[in-house]
C-alpha cells in the first residue's frame, strides 16, 4: 500500500513539473473528509493529488491502525490459547511498558511485542529479550496509532526502548 504511494506521488509531480508551462485551471480544495489542519490550507496543486490524500486517509481509518513492526515471541496450535496466556504473562512481568498482543493466525495462536513504526526499533527489543525468548522475531504488523507526545515525553519512550 505505501509503496504505491511512493510511486504514485513522484509520478504525479513529475506530470505537474513536465506540464508546468500549460495553464492549469485552479482546482477547488473539498475540505470533506480531511482533516481540519489539511482543510485550512490552500496550496496550488492538481486535486488528483487531494483525492490521493483522501485515500490514503480513508483506508488507514479503515484498517484500525497503521503499518508497522512487532516480535513474535511464541507461536503454537496444540494447546496453544492457555500457552499463549501464560508467555503474555511472564513477558508483561519483565517488560510492563510494552504492549503484548495474542492474535489468532489459523491455525496458531501467536503472542506479538510492541507497536514499532520502523523495523530497527523491533530488532532493538529482540536483541534485548533473545536470552529468554531465542526464537523470536520481527514481523510486519498493523500496528497502533502513535501517540503524539512532547518532546521529553518522546526521549523518556525513546531511553526505555534502547
Amino acid at each position: 500500500m505505501m509503496k504505491v504511494i511512493l510511486v504514485l506521488v513522484p509520478i504525479l509531480v513529475l506530470n505537474l513539473a513536465t506540464f508546468g508551462q500549460n495553464a492549469y485551471q485552479k482546482a477547488a480544495v473539498e475540505s470533506d473528509g480531511l482533516p481540519e489542519i489539511i482543510s485550512k490550507l490552500h496550496p496550488e496543486q492538481d486535486s488528483r493529488l487531494t483525492e490521493l490524500v483522501k485515500w490514503q486517509i480513508e483506508n488507514n481509518r479503515k484498517k484500525s491502525g497503521i503499518d508497522g513492526w512487532r516480535v513474535e515471541i511464541f507461536s503454537s496450535s496444540s494447546d496453544a490459547y492457555e500457552k499463549a496466556k501464560k508467555v503474555k504473562q511472564e513477558f508483561l512481568s519483565s517488560f510492563p511498558e510494552l504492549e503484548v498482543h495474542i492474535r489468532f493466525i489459523a491455525p496458531d495462536f501467536k503472542v506479538r511485542v510492541g507497536d514499532f513504526r520502523t523495523r530497527n526499533e523491533a530488532l532493538k527489543l529482540r536483541k534485548q529479550i533473545q536470552d529468554r525468548y531465542p526464537e523470536s522475531f520481527e514481523v510486519k504488523d498493523i500496528i497502533k496509532f502513535p501517540e503524539l507526545i512532547s518532546g521529553e515525553s518522546e526521549k523518556n519512550r525513546n531511553e526505555r526502548i534502547n
